[in-house]
């Protein structure tokens, strides 16, 4: 139940332009290429959405996006948003059928590729059903290709703030994203993902890691996926705070890159936090700002790397589709092998394969479902059949089995399907055929 609907009535777009109001010269997006700050980025977003509405792009329109992690990424996303439009973001290591179903899936008539990956798209846009026209990052125009500085050009005729093309009143349930992923079975599928579940999420990870206002928040990781699009920008856009997104994960560049970016808080996932542990040891190890590191899964060495490196690493579960809603409680000692409990504004279980909820320290596959609207998918985009799978019971299913103990602690245990996963993604089995 909504107890005040004042706090779901913003868009993604909305508060961009509030944040640019209250902190303009407040630095936003950080990267080793450059700062840009609060009323930057939303100039910027505003002159791409008034050129992109003259080409066509409207409110529900689905425009995929072929990016690495670049400002060119998320000036396109919020400006899309700002339009009621809907940012697609393909997975860069896409190639061949995985790439052409990708983009058809979602029937984008218009594509925003980068030129280091335009040879890849140009090997299946001729097979492409919708795709109408191509706009290219980092290359100049061409036949059949427009420039993304052209369309960035400032427009003297623009209005200040946009315009009412670029600042529809939207409602908090209207789509933003258009996320990847292997869902709980089969191929690739699209969650549809709100202006609300965005926002919202950033809450919760705000409340769920004790962010602050002075965090710079550091993810390496693409930004199509979650964790840097939805569990980085929009957090920092909350808190009027720092989003640092660096070009790719390295090893051997991590530390001097959460340096030069002065990161507070990073994230990790699959193999990396391992990766970064066997690195040598160096006097340099806690020549650093950060403070607190989150991910999953946690290894049983973590207090050695806690020691190591000065900061505190704290687990927590999620999914592409429902978003992180599972937190190892900050103010309680760390119960090995947990990812914490649900925010309150969650409510989940676990149960049998017949629906049904499972004793304490018995594994069952985990459901759940929010108290609030709009804070899960709203479905997998074009496959009403898998959408339908997915939510039974009035419960959105996970397909990851855990076990809690009697405080309510819960222990991931693992999938219940046949998923493989490679540099911490869920791929399925599939894919890796095709």
């Amino acid at each position: 139940m909504i107890e005040d609907k004042k706090m779901f009535e913003d868009s993604l777009g909305a508060e961009l332009r509030r944040a640019a109001a209250q902190a303009p010269d407040a630095p936003f997006i950080r990267m080793r290429g450059g700062e840009w700050t609060y009323r930057q980025l939303d100039e910027q977003t505003d002159r791409l959405a008034v050129a992109l509405a003259r080409r066509g792009v409207g409110r529900g329109d689905n425009v995929s996006l072929m990016l690495p992690n670049c400002i060119e990424f998320i000036v396109t996303w919020f400006a899309l948003a700002k339009l009621g439009a809907v940012a697609a973001p393909v997975n860069t290591s896409f190639r061949g059928s995985a790439l052409r179903m990708a983009i058809d899936l979602v029937e984008s008539r218009l594509m925003v590729v980068h030129v280091a990956l335009i040879e890849a798209f140009d090997e299946v846009r001729s097979s492409l059903v919708h795709l109408r026209e191509v706009v290219v990052v980092g290359g100049g125009a061409a036949a059949g290709r427009i420039a993304y500085l052209d369309l960035l050009a400032p427009d003297p005729d623009a209005p200040a703030g946009g315009s009412p093309v670029t600042n529809p009143t939207l409602h908090f349930s209207e789509l933003c994203l258009l996320l990847y992923t292997s869902g709980t079975t089969g191929r690739s599928k699209a969650a549809m993902i709100s202006h609300r579940f965005v926002l919202g999420q950033a809450a919760s990870v705000i409340e769920g890691l004790g962010l602050t206002p002075d965090d710079v928040l550091y993810c390496p990781y693409p930004l199509f996926h979650l964790d840097a699009a939805v569990m980085t920008v929009a957090p920092a856009l909350l808190l009027r705070g720092v989003a640092a997104i660096g070009e790719r994960f390295s090893v051997s560049n991590y530390w001097d890159e959460m340096r030069a970016l002065e990161a507070t808080v990073f994230d990790f996932m699959g193999a990396t936090l391992t990766m970064l542990w066997k690195q040598p040891p160096s006097e340099r190890d806690r020549e650093h700002s950060a403070r607190l590191g989150w991910g999953v899964p946690l290894p049983d060495w973590a207090p050695q790397f806690e020691a190591r490196f000065g900061c505190r690493l704290v687990e927590l579960y999620g999914s592409t589709e429902a978003g992180t809603f599972i937190y190892t409680p900050l103010n309680a000692p760390r119960r090995p092998g947990s990812c914490g409990k649900p925010l309150a504004r969650w409510e989940v279980a676990l149960v049998d394969e017949d629906g049904v909820a499972v004793p304490a320290g018995v594994p069952g596959e985990l459901v759940v479902r929010p108290r609030e609207p709009s804070m899960i998918m709203a479905g997998y985009y074009g496959m009403p059949e898998a959408s339908l799978a997915a939510f039974r019971d009035l419960w959105f299913h996970t397909g990851d089995l855990l076990r809690q103990d009697a405080d309510g602690y819960l222990y991931f245990v693992g999938r219940r399907n046949d998923i493989v996963r490679r540099r911490g993604e869920n791929i399925s089995a599939a894919e890796v055929e095709m």
